[in-house]
């Protein structure tokens, strides 16, 4: 398209450059023609006139002489004739030029005086007139002289229209030229190299046979490349379609993603290849319980995504050892087998001292990042000294991986999150041959949001150093191209997704996250387990409902927890046949309390909470119940199990996965969910009440139609929810993020 608009704008030019110059010459040619026939004209009637002038004035006869002037005075384009005598005074002219003609005239005077006849352009009155004055010769002495006035406007209106011609021309013969141009040039060289892109797109996309002939394109200028192109492309799609076989085969036997179909599909990925992932969590962490050690397994589907590829490819998973016990497990190099019941992969657990976690983690990651990226209206805080340590702590992490790495050919390096935004260059640097992805699992912001981060380039180009970024959806990957674009300079390719600089390039690419989901292939809801009782649940709690809601969040500022409570309260208010008979209960997981934002915010979910509960509470009901703890999946998924309908009001998510775990609870088939539309499950689950979260009255109408919602939408609802859960579960976004880095090509092919 830029060599096309070059194109146009050169003929252009060129075009009106050749215009002007032909028209500056055409009008000054007919100008100079124009003047030398008024001369001519004027020289006739001149001669014409000046012996009768001559012979009137010598006779004495003014009263003749006025009307010989008056006769001639309305001929066409002239506007009149004056008679003056020897100090140019008027003696006889034309009625209406003689309170216009001022007194002595100095063309008449000079005339008069050098005896001999005078010619120019006057202006009288703002018109342009063209004068001719001739002397008046008697017998023995001048009499006095004669002016004849010709109006000039129409050599100007003659120019006018010339120009105006040349216009009319210059636009004819400029979109002509441009039409035949583009056409010749896009039926010879555009058209042909198009039809080449086109199949060898769809060659590299899989769509084209393998062998197929490519049709060869107009005229001959092309062929070389054409055959080249047709050998290459040729010989990459059957390397392609041998090294793929044995995979698609496998991927056609089984649509469905579990555990073991992942463990299998990495077996044939991986080819013995280790994976080595590195974030700021541990899968695994000691606790000490009295005197004894006990070892869980923190609470988020990363582990369970992962696992089972660390597992079968006896990988080292890298992360910061924030158990109290674990110290006490690891050996002398900081390393332990998992997990502890079948030890099948090395963790390797990193330090930090206070001040490093409250710089890196608390300060940078979680005041600064954290809140910049999430664009919920809390002002980010970048801190000089929180820099420092978050630098810090990326090179400590780096220096781990990179003796966990060495030795090892063309390493696969899974980073994740933004707590380490850095590592990728930082590994890069030192091993270019690894092949790093880095997946971002909170949404990335819009460029002038972002340029609000102090050290914004540095985190790009740290980041950049991966050879492929992951998002949760394409919106946020959009973000990152067009922040990259505003603050680098770098190569940006919009179809392909990817952003080159200094010889390296990285693919950003969306992988929506998800959660397990074991039972999808069936069609129906499961019936096989009783939802359970409600009212049991609700007795343990003290109160009694007949419909319930639930919400399930760490207490975060980007949950949007202060509006779902002012949109219950607003329910209430709307639709007041509801009080008495429903309870909100909101199970929240107290989080980063020492940060202050955090604090205040709990504060404040606390106040909210007592004051609607206040307001329309009795003896055996109150609207919300704030569980306020760190709740078991199996306490979790109950209260999922038994409620008619969860509330996701998130003011700003990368996925927020409480939205798909409530879907894949429901294998009654019951419930809605309400999810807000800035949560990226919302790209998926359409079938949810999307919601607002900043309109209250929006979301007070979602509760009322939620909780009457017939059953068979809701039950049509929320199958269709699950069939799209079910089929993009945790395990397939494994299985594609860690596919996509294992089929990188080497640096050196890609080069």
């Amino acid at each position: 398209m830029k060599i096309t608009i070059r194109l146009i704008v050169s003929l252009t030019i060129v075009i009106a450059a050749v215009t002007a110059i032909f028209s500056l010459y055409q009008v000054h040619e007919e100008k100079q023609r124009l003047i030398g026939e008024l001369e001519r004209r004027t020289l006739i009637l001149a001669d014409s006139l000046q012996e009768s002038v001559v012979s009137l004035i010598q006779s004495g006869s003014p009263a003749k002489l006025n009307r010989l002037v008056v006769r001639f005075g309305n001929r066409e384009r002239l506007r009149g004739v004056v008679v003056f005598d020897g100090q140019g005074a008027i003696l006889a002219s034309t009625p209406e030029l003689r309170e216009k003609i001022p007194q002595p005239f100095p063309e008449a005077v000079r005339s008069f005086l050098e005896n001999r006849a005078e010619s120019r352009f006057i202006h009288i009155e703002g018109k342009k007139m063209y004068v001719y004055v001739l002397p008046l010769a008697g017998d023995e002495a001048l009499l006095g002289t004669m002016a004849l006035l010709h109006d000039t406007s129409y050599i100007d209106v003659r120019l006018k229209e010339i120009g105006k011609h040349n216009l009319f021309r210059f636009l004819a013969h400029t979109l002509l030229v441009v039409l035949i141009t583009l056409v010749v040039v896009r039926w010879s060289i555009t058209g042909p190299i198009a039809q080449i892109a086109a199949w060898m797109r769809e060659q590299r996309m899989g769509r084209g046979r393998t062998g197929q002939p490519m049709v060869a394109p107009r005229g001959d200028m092309l062929a070389p490349l054409v055959s080249e192109v047709a050998h290459l492309a040729k010989s990459l799609a059957l390397a392609r379609a041998k090294a793929d076989e044995k995979t698609s085969m496998r991927l056609q036997a089984d649509s469905s993603w579990t555990a073991q179909r992942l463990k299998e599909h990495m077996q044939g990925e991986l080819r013995g290849r280790k994976l080595f992932v590195v974030s700021n969590r541990e899968p695994y962490m000691h606790l000490r319980e009295g005197s004894t050690v006990k070892c869980i397994i923190p609470a988020g589907g990363l582990v369970t995504a992962l696992d089972p590829v660390m597992r079968i490819s006896n990988g080292t998973w890298i992360a910061n050892g924030s158990g109290d016990a674990d110290r006490d497990a690891v050996d002398a190099h900081d390393r332990l087998r998992v997990p502890p019941e079948d030890p099948s992969y090395t963790l390797k657990r990193v330090w930090f001292t206070k001040k490093e976690e409250e710089g890196y983690y608390y300060g940078f990651s979680n005041e600064g990042m954290w809140p910049l990226c999430h664009i919920t209206h809390t002002r980010p805080i970048f801190r000089l000294e929180d820099w420092v340590e978050y630098q810090k702590v990326n090179e400590k992490f780096s220096e781990a991986l990179l003796q966990e790495i060495d030795g090892e050919e063309a390493p696969l390096v899974l980073i994740q999150d933004y707590h380490l935004a850095l590592l990728p260059l930082l590994v890069k640097k030192r091993r270019p041959d690894a092949k790093v992805a880095l997946f971002w699992h909170i949404p990335w912001p819009n460029p002038e949001s972002f340029s609000i981060c102090p050290w914004q380039q540095e985190i790009l180009l740290g980041m950049l150093g991966a050879d492929i970024i992951g998002f949760h959806i394409q919106f946020h990957c959009n973000n990152f191209l067009d922040t990259v674009d505003r603050f680098l300079e770098s190569k940006i390719d919009w179809e392909q997704f990817s952003v080159s600089r200094g010889g390296h390039t990285t693919l950003i690419k969306p992988f929506p996250i998800s959660v397990r989901f074991d039972d999808f292939n069936t069609a129906e809801p499961k019936k096989q387990a009783p939802a359970p009782s409600r009212a049991e649940l609700l007795a343990k709690i003290g109160v009694q409902a007949k419909y319930l809601g639930v919400g399930v969040d760490r207490i975060d500022y980007t949950k949007g927890l202060p509006e779902r409570f002012r949109a219950i309260e607003r329910f209430l208010e709307k639709y007041p046949e509801f009080i008495g008979s429903f309870t909100f209960v909101e199970l929240g997981a107290p989080s980063r309390t020492h940060i202050k934002r955090y604090y205040d915010l709990l504060a404040e979910v606390d106040e909210a909470v007592s004051r609607i509960n206040w307001r329309f509470q009795t003896k055996e009901w109150k609207p919300i119940v704030f569980l306020k703890a760190h709740h078991s999946h199996d306490e979790i998924n109950r209260f999922y199990r038994a409620a008619d309908l969860c509330m996701v009001t998130s003011l700003h998510d990368g996925m927020n996965l409480v939205a798909k775990e409530f879907v894949s609870s429901r294998d009654d088939g019951e419930g809605v969910l309400i999810l807000s539309q800035f949560a990226g499950a919302s790209r998926e689950l359409k079938d949810a009440v999307i919601i607002n979260p900043y309109d209250r009255e929006e979301m007070a109408d979602a509760l009322f139609l939620s909780l009457t919602m017939k059953q068979q939408e809701r039950t049509e609802r929320m199958r269709r929810m699950r069939r799209v859960v079910g089929e993009n579960n945790i395990y397939r976004w494994a299985g594609d993020l860690i596919t996509a880095l294992a089929r990188l090509r080497s640096p050196e092919s890609r080069g």
